[in-house]
């Protein structure tokens, strides 16, 4: 049998469109698709042929039902320049912390609009 791969990561997010142009301009994503989803919400399908990022807003506001980091710690992310994406990361008005440089790269986190955590890190 095959290794699995993570096909996609579904997260609650206040504004679709928001969050799909910064993912776009940060990791060079493309819309895969856009529609109704569940509960009539709606969802933007952000990423690359094979997997990506679906960026869901329910229909009527929801409270977070659970702290930072129960059950989702953070949504690591892969880039090429590490500098250029915390410059984009800092343009958007979100703040990067944690800086790591340890092997196997170096790395930082942010939290989005919603306090989502995501780690860029890059290998290079």
């Amino acid at each position: 049998m095959r290794a699995a791969r993570l096909e996609h990561v579904n997260i609650t997010v206040s504004d679709p469109e928001r969050s799909a142009a910064f993912f776009a301009r940060l990791c060079g994503w493309e819309e895969r698709w856009r529609g109704p989803a569940l509960n009539n919400g709606f969802t933007i399908h952000l990423g690359g042929d094979v997997d990506y990022l679906a960026l869901y807003r329910p229909s009527e506001p929801q409270p977070v039902p659970f702290r930072k980091g129960v059950p989702l710690q953070h949504v690591g992310l892969l880039v090429d320049d590490l500098d250029a994406a915390e410059q984009i990361v800092i343009e958007e008005g979100l703040v990067p912390f944690s800086h790591g440089d340890y092997a196997p790269g170096r790395r930082f986190y942010f939290l989005d609009w919603d306090g989502i955590e995501f780690e860029l890190v890059s290998y290079g």
